[in-house]
């Protein structure tokens, strides 16, 4: 094993730097710092596997910081992450577009985060791009100034002038040498032995200052004992890749700022400095044990959601809607909690993720086969629910009142004992069914009252609200107007049939003076309405609700897409309004349909 005292007295005056590389760098690869394989090792450990939304999330975060350049390593790793998610989801539909029977060439699907994750890296390469370039300037500033420092350092042992403090101008050059920013690899090596080179010189030209030789001595010495009080420290330190990586610099500090020192110190603080690397290298096992410990711990754990989200797949009993909707969710949670699992030992990581795709897949197939037979017995449903309404619209007109009335309400029974039918239809085919019961009921009434119903006099008054409700404007006062016109239209009976036109032209100026007056019909009051019109009036607020809190919703999201979105935005200050009258809308309404309920 090479030592410091194998080398001899001239050796010990060459360029220190070689000197220290023949010592320390010989020993420190080999018994004391942590080898690339261990910092793979450390950095594999490290690699926790993310979402697509995380993993986008991280990106963005590190585009908008103030040295986003300089993080290249890790944003590409995130980059990779991204991607292989998108991949994996793309494959996942392609898998479901196959398995529906089409044609795996007639595939087309473009991610919905495509288009967010192709812009990041783009940002990403002009800001990595300019900072490359401020690299490079700063390179060339750091050569110019390295190249001043040896400049600097060849006048101090060839034209030192008399009274010169040498000590004190040789620790500045050396303080300064060792601040001096990055240069370009191409100029460092020449740069380095040039510097080392009038360094030696300089030492050389010390054997006529014995003095100051000696004092430099001292000064190297001390910093040695302080590199030694401080790696002992380090025998002590629970995180033991920190004492790894804080002893590689140790080792750096010796080689550079604490060479040379007295002959009988040379190899005593070598090798006492050597015993305590080889010892803290040696806790290395000790990483490497607890790593493996986790990663099997891990790999447990990551097995157990792959079980469960299996089982899940294979339910005992015949699973219902409510089953696969919590399922669905249970799935979710478990496939986050898999993402966010540590790593697992290496030759087993790729098995592992396959297990849990392809588990994954096997889970939505199962899943996705229920709701096709789900839609089959839906399509059953309609095609009944169709059969009532055919009959509802074939007996509307039928004035058999004794045969006719229990068989609508029988037909009603009936279409409340048939299940869901597909959603896209379930308001059509309802408005259908309930506008033939309608007119059925409404000609039973009417046929039974008509003793009763002074229906050209309702004509008469019905036209005289028409005329009124014609001359409103928007004035003040017209809303109240409108409300009144509009209750007094409720209270009055029906009209003659070859009359009834007269609704839709009431209807039809109602929306033309709402708009003037920019109200909602559903916002005016009213009174005297009948159950039917009460019932129709509520369903059309709960449909007018469910769009706006839709509405809501997107426009929140969109602002999630900026970095810190704000009213104060220029950008979107309009979207925020937009957002508050929507909200403001929906509160009126919300009003409106507890009104209704409450018999208010």
């Amino acid at each position: 094993m090479t030592t410091e005292n194998n080398l001899s007295e001239n050796e010990e005056k060459k360029n220190p730097n070689e000197v220290s590389q023949e010592t320390s760098e010989n020993t420190v690869s080999h018994d004391a710092l942590p080898h690339e394989d261990d910092a793979e090792h450390l950095e594999e450990h490290e690699d926790v596997e993310i979402s697509l939304a995380d993993a986008l999330k991280e990106m963005e975060k590190l585009i908008n910081a103030p040295d986003a350049g300089e993080n290249s390593k890790k944003f590409n790793q995130l980059k990779e992450k991204a991607s292989h998610h998108i991949h994996d989801e793309v494959e996942d539909k392609k898998h479901e577009y196959v398995e529906a029977g089409n044609a795996p060439e007639t595939f087309s699907y473009e991610h919905p985060s495509q288009a967010k994750f192709s812009a990041l890296v783009n940002i990403f390469k002009e800001k990595h791009d300019e900072f490359q370039k401020g690299q490079e300037e700063e390179q060339k500033k750091n050569l110019e100034h390295r190249q001043n420092i040896i400049e600097r350092l060849k006048n101090l042992y060839t034209n030192s002038e008399p009274g010169t403090n040498l000590f004190k101008s040789i620790r500045e050059i050396k303080e300064e040498w060792s601040k001096a920013g990055q240069v370009a690899k191409s100029e460092f090596k020449i740069l380095n032995n040039n510097y080392f080179h009038h360094l030696n010189q300089f030492y050389q030209m010390l054997d006529l200052n014995k003095e100051f030789l000696e004092q430099e001595y001292s000064h190297n010495l001390e910093k040695r004992q302080h590199i030694i009080a401080r790696a002992q420290e380090l025998e002590n330190e629970p995180v033991i890749q920190k004492a790894l990586n804080e002893l590689q610099y140790l080792h750096k500090l010796w080689k550079e700022e604490a060479e040379p020192v007295a002959e009988e110190f040379r190899e005593k603080t070598w090798e006492e400095f050597k015993e305590i690397s080889n010892k803290i290298h040696e806790r290395k096992s000790e990483l490497s044990a607890s790593i493996e410990k986790e990663q099997a711990a891990n790999l447990e754990k990551k097995n157990q959601i792959i079980a469960e989200i299996k089982k899940l797949s294979e339910p005992s009993e015949s699973p219902n809607h409510n089953y696969w909707q919590n399922a669905i969710k249970r799935v979710e949670d478990l496939r986050s909690d898999f993402l966010k699992t540590g790593s697992v030992p290496r030759k087993l990581s790729n098995q592992n993720w396959n297990d849990f795709k392809t588990t994954l897949r096997g889970f939505n197939t199962t899943k996705n086969n229920y709701y096709k037979s789900l839609k089959g017995s839906q399509q059953a449903n309609l095609e009944e629910k169709l059969k009532l309404i055919q009959t509802a619209q074939d007996n509307q007109n039928n004035e058999e009142w004794d045969i006719a009335v229990p068989l609508f309400k029988k037909l009603q029974e009936d279409w409340k004992k048939i299940g869901h039918v597909p959603k896209s239809m379930t308001n059509k085919i309802w408005d259908e069914f309930r506008d033939a019961c309608n007119a059925f009921f409404n000609n039973y009434r009417e046929k039974s009252n008509t003793s009763t119903d002074n229906w050209k006099e309702n004509y008469k008054n019905k036209k005289a609200l028409l005329d009124e409700l014609k001359l409103v404007s928007n004035e003040e006062g017209s809303i109240e107007r409108i409300e009144a016109i509009k209750t007094a239209w409720n209270n009055i009976g029906k009209v003659p049939r070859d009359k009834i036109a007269i609704n839709s032209e009431f209807n039809k100026t109602l929306r033309e003076k709402l708009k003037i007056n920019k109200i909602n019909e559903l916002e005016l009051k009213e009174e005297g309405l009948s159950e039917n019109q009460l019932t129709d009036k509520a369903r059309k607020i709960k449909n007018q609700i469910s769009d706006l809190e839709a509405e809501i919703v997107k426009l929140e999201n969109n602002l999630s897409f900026f970095n810190k979105p704000s009213r104060e935005n220029p950008l979107l200050r309009e979207t925020y309004n937009t957002i508050d009258e929507k909200k403001a809308h929906l509160e009126t309404l919300k009003q409106n349909l507890h009104n209704i309920i409450a018999g208010e």
